[in-house]
């Protein structure tokens, strides 16, 4: 099927997108007009569209009122049983107040729900006694609105068995029933849910607001695939700051509300073909930030600290080094994302300056130090947890420097000068061109490798930058060429910090503004 939906052109002429696929994702920043754009599509086909409002009252009666299909179908849809959707505006929506309006039409859908079941089974029965009379075998007892309500309901809670008998909401779990109205917020806002879509005609735009409200992220998926496969017919319009859903939404469109004056949108489709992962895209679009893409885990030390010392910036924590540069290279050309800037924050590592300047060209910035957790070590923030301890002396300060300099590097140098050769002749094998013009060419080439590799004036290179940083106890040239996870968890024990909390500690100190901490970090990252 394709599906048709109307979305604002310039000065908000009408424009009909047409859709191959029966969903579509809206995204956008906080503030961009997502939920008023979702409003002006309602009220450009009252009769085709229905929107299920943000702001939803999840409190239904205990017992259901009962209506005629018609009845029921026209209260859930204008908001009035006479049907008139001129009368939407007042009646469902508080006289214009489309965004704000909290939508009390809980009772309604579970009536319509009802009033949908009993009319096909009406149907039914009607065509069996006809069927009766013509001494015809009737059909199966057919599949009823209810039916799939409960379908789905057991698909996101299987240990649970919903029933609607004698006009009342029962759930069934563990041999114990309690009604509906005593339901948590989770079950009744999938309950109320799934009874609006079921509910809603044929072949209708269904316009969800905020669907990850009161809903877990396990269920959120199963939830809104199991709907979308009832109700093949409707045409799905999701708006949600869940970008992870969106993502998970694969065969969905995405739309990005870029902006909203206040009369007119500002949107365009998102370009999924690039190299980052969709959901990262889709978090960019959906900040008006500038981006950094850093190492680590989202609940890393890196994340934590960069947030704290770039906090103008939408920092995306992306795995890998190799991501990062990989991320940051894609986001810079990206036309779709020109209004943004994307630079990349990579550990120092074993890199040489020619990597570091290639990388520099690209808005890779290397920290000036050699990796992230050596900034738990730097004299700086040393000195702030002896403050922070009130230690009228440093000797601390010095055996923990000491420690580091003496019983860590030095007793590592062999370790760490290998490392550093290797990762210099890796990176000149990558930058090697063995490209020819014919076989013997390529052969010749790889010959006259050893002559581009001189892993003697390499290693003479290292070995004298790495003897000298040690001769002269330089504390920061030496943090700037150590390459120790463990480091950052081995000092605490200096100020009688447990090692496990020293670094927690020391995230507490920057995140409360500690200005040692904070200037002495920064000295050692790129200032962008």
């Amino acid at each position: 099927m394709s599906f048709e939906v109307k979305l604002p052109g310039e000065e908000n002429q009408i424009k009909i997108e047409k859709f191959k696929t029966n969903s579509l994702v809206m995204i956008g920043a906080n503030g961009s007009g997502k939920s008023r754009l979702g409003a002006w599509i309602e009220q450009q086909d009252l009769e085709n569209v229905h929107r299920v409002s943000a702001q939803r009252s999840l409190i239904f009666k205990d017992f259901i009122e009962l209506k005629s299909y018609k009845q029921s179908e026209n209260v859930l849809f204008f908001g009035e049983e006479k049907g008139d959707p001129n009368q939407r505006k007042g009646h469902r929506w508080n006289w214009g107040k489309y965004t704000t309006t909290m939508v009390n039409d809980f009772d309604a859908a579970l009536s319509a729900i009802i009033a949908k079941r009993n009319l096909q089974n009406e149907i039914f029965i009607k065509e069996c006694k006809e069927r009766e009379l013509e001494g015809k075998p009737h059909k199966k007892v057919p599949i009823t609105v209810l039916d799939q309500l409960y379908d789905i309901w057991c698909q996101i809670y299987p240990h649970r068995n919903i029933k609607i008998e004698d006009a009342q909401v029962v759930v069934e779990y563990n041999e114990d029933n309690y009604k509906g109205i005593d339901m948590s917020d989770g079950e009744r806002v999938a309950l109320y849910l799934i009874a609006q879509c079921l509910a809603v005609p044929n072949n209708k735009i269904i316009i969800i607001d905020e669907p990850e409200v009161h809903i877990h992220r396990s269920i959120m998926n199963r939830l809104w695939k199991a709907i979308e496969d009832v109700r093949n017919d409707c045409f799905f319009i999701y708006i949600t700051h869940d970008t992870q859903f969106a993502a998970s939404h694969e065969y969905a469109k995405k739309l990005w509300v870029k902006e909203y004056n206040g009369q007119n949108w500002v949107w365009e489709f998102v370009n999924s073909e690039t190299e980052l992962p969709e959901q990262c895209l889709l978090d960019i679009l959906g900040n008006r930030k500038n981006t950094i893409f850093v190492e680590g885990t989202e609940d890393s030390f890196d994340t934590a600290i960069y947030r704290e010392i770039y906090n103008d910036y939408y920092i995306v924590p992306c795995g890998s080094s190799l991501n990062v540069i990989e991320y940051t290279k894609a986001m810079n050309s990206n036309n779709q994302l020109h209004h943004l800037k994307a630079f990349g924050i990579i550990d120092r590592d074993f890199r040489g300056d020619r990597e570091i300047e290639y990388l520099r060209s690209n808005d890779i910035f290397v920290l000036n130090i050699a990796e992230v957790e050596n900034l738990f070590c730097i004299e700086e923030v040393l000195e702030s947890v002896n403050e922070q301890f009130a230690f009228q002396d440093k000797d601390r300060i010095e055996k923990a420097k000491n420690y580091v300099l003496e019983e860590r590097f030095r007793n590592q140098f062999s370790q760490q000068l290998a490392k550093a050769i290797s990762s210099q002749v890796k990176y000149k094998l990558t930058t090697y061109d063995v490209s020819g013009a014919n076989i013997q060419s390529i052969k010749q080439k790889l010959q006259n490798i050893n002559d581009y590799i001189n892993l003697n004036e390499i290693t003479s290179s290292i070995q004298y930058k790495y003897q000298t940083i040690l001769d002269s106890k330089d504390y920061s040239e030496v943090l700037r060429v150590f390459n120790e996870k463990g480091l950052s968890t081995s000092i605490g024990g200096y100020f009688g910090v447990n090692n496990k909390e020293y670094c927690e500690l020391i995230l507490r100190l920057l995140q409360k503004g500690n200005d040692l901490v904070i200037n002495g970090m920064k000295r050692y990252l790129p200032n962008l």
